[in-house]
Order: structure tokens, then C-alpha cells, then sequence
């Protein structure tokens, strides 16, 4: 027989204690009961965190992943950011290893900064790492980045036979102004292997790309260059071949709401892929998102293939301000307020017609696997029919007991009809006037996206420039939930069509519920596990 979830919960929740509680009901001798109460508190993340990698001191920038093919593993290079950086000293590589993209061991300081404020590399910046069979060395290229020098930024080179001991060559750099570029902007090198079995290197300049041509990866020929997107400076280019489409990962550098995202442009060749940035519009990727991958809170994307999978690793950048909920909503729509954080991976997955989207890090899921016990803490408009709910009216929500520092949050979630929306918030008590939500919000009958919302009484409601992109309503109205968390950095995955990254404080030791917004949702298989 089907009956209302409010009321079959409600003895389960008289015996366990569940209900509201004041924070005033606890202080130094009194500690908080977390299992029988689910008021808002104020959680703080770890000092280090081991899945979205975040360093126990400073925070990471530019990730520059490749695969070793020596050693067996991917190894991610990053611009190592303090808290104080010096005023031209700062931005040694760093680096971490991994072979599955969710665990990963540090590799400590691999590339130092220069000695004196006065060297061309003073700074390091971003650039890539790639290993030579013919001469048993690896390279990395790299920007030196110092306003004191005639060129602020130059593209220099480092190389090492055991990734360990890594000589800097001096004798070797690329200037800008050398071949008609600037001298401020010319930074960022990719180098990667074409049809023929040459390199090539391309290097952000002033809105326009670089390009360079070896046969050794000793000595570069300058052969041309090629627009960006009218007037917007692209970061932190990575070109790469998959399948039979070659494709430029980029990073929107343009400061609006709508834009500084990782996006692509594809073709069927190599000289095909550089001619889409003659005209963009009308080459953007046929994935109705212009090439979107993520939100804004995932930047700087760079790839890297061990010949199977391709993987994709970003920054998610940290926030500032006095409290949780000034922190989760300063996330600066004319372009993020902070620059780096933790590092997040991504499964590169390429639909049959070329297009990408991101995806599930397949050891995730391996990872996060001790189950956890779910309890109905508050509900309203919810009945239950053996393990389905239904959720009927606008308001409905079902909230459950608290998270804890790693959690993977899975559901099936099925809509009524083509409008129906819904929602998973986080950061919520059952006294909180202010909370989160990623609403799958319908753009259109046929589309969706991720809206990010400060939902309560005393919130503000549609939070600009931390949306997600348009994604394709699935035609079973059948929607595949995966949610992971790392401290305060959340990524939530649609099917296989939405990747949607956050940086949401607070999300530890808190409640979170499933909401719908009128209509009726159907929701199973709801999971929580952690490691």
C-alpha cells in the first residue's frame, strides 16, 4: 500500500532523536550530537585533500598532465601558489603521480624558480612536459615570466633523464617580439606530435596562436600562426588527436559571466582544426554548447592520454569572505575572484559524432565505496512506494542526515513530463534560512542546465557566473545522478551529457536534501557512500 513518507518517518525520527536543534543547545562542555540533530554548523575542509588534490600547503595552479610512459603512470605538473608569494620569485612546478586520476602521491618541487628577482624565469608559468625515445630525456617547456626583463614572458626549456634532476638550459629561449609577437603575452608552450611524426609547439600570444615546428625537440622552426576567438585571450592551449577528430582543449580568458570556461574546437585534420578559429561562429563544436565543458569554477584544463583513456585535469578555484555563505556566492561574475585551488579530473568521452563531453573518473566509484546509512531527517510533499518516492509539488523536498568529508551521492531521478525540474542541495539544516542547489533547470522542453541557486528564506536565489551549460534533455526523462565531494570541492555528472564543478563550503557534517519545483519527480536508488 502506498503511503505518505512524511508519516512513516515520522515515529523513525521520534525514536532516533532526529529532529532540530539549536546551536545554542551545545557549547565546550556539551560536544554536538551529529547523528540526532541536523541544525546548520560550520565545518571546516582539511588541511590536504587526496581525491580533488589539493596540496596541505598553498593550492595548485596550471595543471600540466602527461602520461610517462617509462614509469606507468600520469604525472601532473602545477604551478605551486602560496599564500604570500614573493613580489617576482614565485611558481615552481610541483607535481603529483597517478595511474587512475582519483589517488594520487606528491612528487614535491620538480622545477625551481630562478635564484634572483632579475632572471628572465624568476617566475615560472604555465607550459607542458613531454618525453623524447630518441635521446632518453624528458622536456619540459615552460614560460619565464618577469616584468623586470625586456620580455616579460619567453618560452624556455628544462630536460632531465629520470624526472628528478632537471637542468635548466639557458642557452635556449623563444622571444615573442623575435618572430612579430608580444612581448607581455607569449606564454603557455604545447608541444605534441602531428600525422607525419614531427612536433609541434603553439603558444599563446596577444589573440593570436604561435606555432612552431621540430623533428628532435632540440631545435624550432617558427612556420606561422593562427587567430583566437575575436577578442578573447585563450589560455592554456593543449592540442591532441583522438580517434579521427583532432581537437584544442582551451581556456577562455574573457572576463564575463558567460565566459572564462574550458571549451574546444574539433576538425578532421590538424590544418582543419586551426582554420575554426578563422570564423568561431560557425565552427563551434554541433554539441548545442559551443564547445563548453565545465562550469567557471573548472579552469585551466589541460589533457593527457595513456593510450586508452584520456583524462582531463583543472583547477577548482578557492573563495574568499567572512562566513560559508559569503565564501559561496563571491564567485565573481565579471571572472573568479581567486586564481588556483584543488585539482579536479575529469574522463574525456567522445561521442560517436566527435563531440565531447566530461565524465566519471571510472576509479571514483571504486574508491568511494563504504556505504553509508540514510536517514529521512525532514521531509514534505514525499510518498514512498517500496523503494521509489514520489516528490509532488512545488517545495517538495526530502532532507537526509549529514555528509561527511568524501562522499559520492548517486540517484536515479525520473520527471513527469518535459518541464518538470528539481534539485540536490547541499549545506542543509533544518534551521538554515540560506542553502545550495544545483537545479536541473529546464532552458527550453528539450534542455536543461545546471542552475547554481542560494535557496532558504534569506537567500538570494540565482547565483550569476557559476552556472553550468546547456545539455540535451535526456527523451526518457530519465536522469543518472552522480555527485562527488572532496571537503569543498563538489562535481556533480547528468548522464553523459553534464559535467558541473563547484566550490561549495560547508558541505561536511551537514544535511542535504532532493527537492522539486512542481509537477512530480520519481526518485531511486539513493545512495551515499564515502571512503
Amino acid at each position: 500500500m502506498k503511503k505518505t513518507l512524511i508519516y512513516s518517518f515520522a515515529l523513525m525520527l521520534s525514536a532516533s532523536g532526529l529532529t532540530a536543534c539549536s546551536d545554542d543547545s551545545y557549547g565546550p562542555d556539551k560536544p554536538k550530537d551529529w547523528n540526532g540533530t541536523s541544525y546548520f554548523f560550520t565545518p571546516e575542509d582539511e588541511k590536504g585533500f587526496l581525491t580533488y588534490f589539493n596540496p596541505t600547503v598553498g593550492r595548485c595552479g596550471d595543471p600540466m598532465p602527461f602520461y610517462d610512459q617509462k614509469a606507468g603512470e600520469f604525472k601532473v605538473l602545477y604551478l605551486q601558489e602560496y599564500e604570500n608569494n614573493a613580489t617576482y620569485n614565485y611558481h615552481p612546478f610541483w607535481g603529483v603521480s597517478t595511474k587512475d586520476g582519483a589517488n594520487y602521491e606528491s612528487l614535491g618541487e620538480v622545477l625551481p624558480i630562478g635564484t634572483s628577482p632579475l632572471e628572465q624565469d624568476a617566475a615560472l608559468g604555465t607550459g607542458c612536459c613531454v618525453y623524447n625515445d630518441a635521446d632518453g630525456l624528458y622536456y619540459i617547456y615552460y614560460t619565464g615570466h618577469n616584468p623586470n626583463c625586456a620580455n616579460t614572458e619567453v618560452v624556455m626549456r628544462a630536460t632531465s633523464s629520470d624526472f628528478k634532476n632537471w637542468k635548466k638550459d639557458n642557452l635556449w629561449v623563444l622571444k615573442g617580439d623575435d618572430f612579430g609577437y608580444s612581448t607581455v603575452d607569449f606564454r603557455d608552450p604545447q608541444v605534441f606530435k602531428v600525422d607525419d611524426g614531427s612536433y609541434r609547439m603553439v603558444i599563446s600570444s596577444n589573440l593570436k596562436f604561435a606555432e612552431f615546428k621540430s623533428n628532435d625537440l632540440k631545435t624550432w622552426t617558427h612556420v606561422g600562426q593562427f587567430p583566437m576567438i575575436w577578442d578573447r585571450m585563450l589560455e592554456c592551449p593543449d592540442i591532441f588527436k583522438m580517434g579521427n577528430y583532432w581537437y584544442m582543449v582551451y581556456s577562455e580568458g574573457y572576463r564575463a559571466s558567460w565566459s572564462r570556461k574550458v571549451k574546444y574546437m574539433m576538425a578532421e585534420s590538424y590544418e582543419g582544426l586551426k582554420s575554426c578559429f578563422n570564423d568561431p561562429g560557425a565552427n563551434w563544436p554541433k554539441d548545442g554548447h559551443e564547445g563548453v565543458l565545465d562550469s567557471r569554477a573548472f579552469y585551466a584544463g589541460k589533457t593527457a592520454s595513456n593510450g586508452s583513456d584520456r583524462f582531463i585535469w583543472g583547477w577548482c578555484p578557492y573563495r574568499t569572505g567572512t562566513t560559508i555563505h559569503d565564501k559561496n556566492v563571491n564567485v565573481g561574475a565579471g571572472g573568479e575572484p581567486n586564481w588556483s585551488g584543488a585539482l579536479v579530473c575529469h574522463k574525456v568521452i567522445q561521442k560517436a559524432d566527435g563531440t565531447l563531453v566530461l565524465g566519471e573518473v571510472p576509479a571514483m566509484a571504486a574508491k568511494y565505496n563504504q556505504a553509508q546509512k540514510l536517514e529521512v531527517v525532514d521531509s514534505k510533499g514525499v510518498d514512498i512506494n517500496g523503494t521509489e518516492m514520489q516528490l509532488t509539488g512545488d517545495g517538495a523536498f526530502v532532507l537526509y542526515n549529514r555528509l561527511g568529508f568524501h562522499n559520492h551521492i548517486s540517484m536515479t531521478v525520473k520527471t513527469s513530463n518535459n518541464w518538470d525540474k528539481f534539485g540536490i542541495s547541499l549545506v542543509r539544516g533544518s534551521d538554515s534560512g540560506k542553502y545550495y542547489t544545483m537545479v536541473v533547470n529546464p532552458e527550453g522542453e528539450d534542455s536543461r542546465k545546471i542552475n547554481f541557486e542560494q535557496e532558504g528564506a534569506e537567500g538570494a536565489g540565482f547565483i550569476e557566473g557559476i552556472d553550468g551549460y546547456v545539455f540535451q534533455r535526456p527523451s526518457d526523462n530519465t536522469y543518472n545522478i552522480n555527485i562527488y565531494t572532496d571537503n569543498s570541492v563538489m562535481v556533480m555528472y547528468v548522464n553523459d551529457v553534464c559535467a558541473y564543478t563547484n566550490r561549495i563550503y560547508g558541505i561536511q557534517k551537514n544535511c542535504w536534501s532532493i527537492n522539486n519545483y512542481g509537477g512530480s519527480i520519481s526518485v531511486s536508488n539513493v545512495k551515499v557512500q564515502q571512503y
